[in-house]
C-alpha cells in the first residue's frame, strides 16, 4: 500500500488498474510523462493477451468493451494488436513523497494464471533503494497514499 495506496478503495470497472489507466488522467501522474507511451502499450498488450486466453465474455473482455467505448487512446491501441514482452521492464515510478524510484519487476502469476502479482525492488545501495526503505518508514507512520 505504501507505494500505490489503498487499491481497495476502488470499485466496478475502477478496480482494474488497467481501466483506471485509460480512463482517469490522475493515475498516470505516478510515472514520468516520457514513460506514458510506452506503458499505455504495454497494457494494451497486456489486456490483449489475457483477452485472446480468457474471450468476450470474461472480466477482461468486460474492461475492454467499456475502454473501447471510452478512450480513444485504448481504442487506436487495441486495433494494433499488440503482444507483451516476455518480461517485465523496469519501470520508473514517481511517488509523491520520496521521488522518483527506479526499480526492476518481476511478474508472479497465479496457477489459473487469472491474477499477477507484480514485485519491486530496487537495487542495493541505490537511490531507489534508499527511497524504498524511507518509504517503508513512511507508509508505517500511515503517511503514505
Amino acid at each position: 500500500m505504501a507505494l500505490f495506496g489503498d487499491e481497495r478503495r476502488h470499485t466496478g470497472l475502477a478496480r482494474s488498474l488497467h481501466y483506471r489507466w485509460f480512463t482517469d488522467p490522475a493515475t498516470r501522474l505516478r510515472h514520468p510523462a516520457e514513460d506514458r507511451a510506452a506503458h499505455s502499450r504495454l497494457i494494451a498488450a497486456n489486456l490483449h493477451a489475457v483477452y485472446t486466453r480468457d474471450g468476450a465474455g470474461s472480466r477482461v473482455g468486460e474492461i475492454v468493451t467499456a475502454l473501447l467505448a471510452a478512450s480513444p487512446e485504448f481504442a487506436e491501441l487495441w486495433r494494433e494488436h499488440l503482444v507483451p514482452g516476455p518480461y517485465c521492464a523496469p519501470k520508473r515510478i514517481r511517488h509523491p513523497e520520496v521521488g522518483l524510484l527506479e526499480l526492476h519487476c518481476q511478474t508472479l502469476v497465479d496457477p489459473d494464471q487469472s491474477q499477477l502479482l507484480l514485485v519491486f525492488t530496487a537495487a542495493p545501495g541505490s537511490e531507489s533503494h534508499e527511497r524504498l526503505r524511507l518509504l517503508s518508514v513512511v507508509g508505517d507512520l500511515g503517511l503514505g497514499v
